[in-house]
């Protein structure tokens, strides 16, 4: 009996678990970063500078944090005007 309680409080955090779940390799493989359309206007190829996705993920989430943080200080600004 209580391993059948202890499954359904299992399933109920897994439910409750607002964290982003693994991405799949075939999910992965679709989300593919092109870093000249991420960084328009530079005269060379990133794609071929950076041929690494993991490194071209980690510059998609810089550009990402960069933005966010941009919002955020500009949120600032308004508050105090």
């Amino acid at each position: 009996m209580e391993n059948s309680n202890s499954k359904v409080e299992s399933s109920k955090i897994e439910e409750n678990d607002q964290r982003p779940k693994e991405i799949r390799p075939e999910e992965e493989k679709k989300r593919v970063v092109d870093l000249n359309t991420l960084f328009p206007g530079k005269d060379y190829d990133l794609n071929r500078l950076f041929p690494d996705e993991g490194t071209k993920r980690l510059l998609h989430e810089l550009k990402r944090n960069k933005r966010d943080i941009d919002r955020f200080i500009k949120g600032l600004n308004l508050e105090e005007e």
